[in-house]
């Protein structure tokens, strides 16, 4: 038997990112704040690119800043930065147009410990179940870390015009389904979230070394 298609990936950097106040730091928005001399979005390119066929990042105010990762840059195509629905539904039109069938692979821009086996578990777990599929580990589910086939593109349109923007309310109805890394020691989609988060990322990486 053929082995399936990799994947796409999209980063999602278009969040605000208020709580860690990135400027403070050093950096114009919360994925290029540094952890262990680069950038966050970088050390998730770095866990993603043996992974999938190609990574997208979706930025909307910042996209100059993103240039230098040698990532095409795929912008909402709704108004208003919504929330990262808007991004995933960017980034399946974008798909729909390079890559007919294939399915997406969406992350935030702050999780540098991605699992290196993340696309394989999730595309086999797609391939048996033909739903959404999501990451989960620490008895909690990953919304945005998940894997889109191209038909979620109709409800995810739908939700956006209609105003509903809860990742998880669409995952509830498109009856997505998870896969977990429960048993790892320590949280492989930890979110870098505040400075204090980043120095127990920090802490983490480190240690790795």
């Amino acid at each position: 038997m053929a082995s399936p298609a990799l994947p796409f990936a999209l980063i999602l950097a278009g969040g605000l990112g208020r709580r860690m106040g990135a400027p403070t730091l050093g950096a114009p928005a919360k994925p290029l704040v540094a952890l262990g001399g680069r950038p966050l979005i970088a050390h998730v390119i770095d866990r993603l690119r043996p992974q999938v066929s190609d990574i997208w990042i979706n930025a909307n105010d910042d996209r100059d800043a993103y240039a230098a990762f040698d990532c095409p840059i795929v912008p909402d195509t709704i108004p208003g930065c919504p929330g990262p629905l808007a991004g995933v539904l960017a980034g399946l039109e974008r798909l729909a147009e390079v890559a007919p069938g294939a399915s997406l692979l969406t992350v935030p821009a702050d999780t540098p410990f991605l699992p290196a086996n993340l696309a394989r578990r999730l595309v086999s777990r797609q391939l048996d179940t033909g739903k959404v599929v999501c990451a989960r580990s620490g008895g909690r589910r990953h919304p945005v870390v998940a894997l889109w086939p191209q038909y979620a593109r109709t409800a995810l349109r739908q939700n956006l015009a209609e105003g509903h923007l809860k990742v998880g309310l669409l995952l509830e109805a498109l009856d997505a389904v998870t896969e977990s890394w429960d048993e790892e020691p320590e949280d492989p989609f930890f979110n870098v979230n505040t400075p204090e988060d980043l120095a127990i990322a920090e802490f983490r990486r480190a240690a790795r070394q």
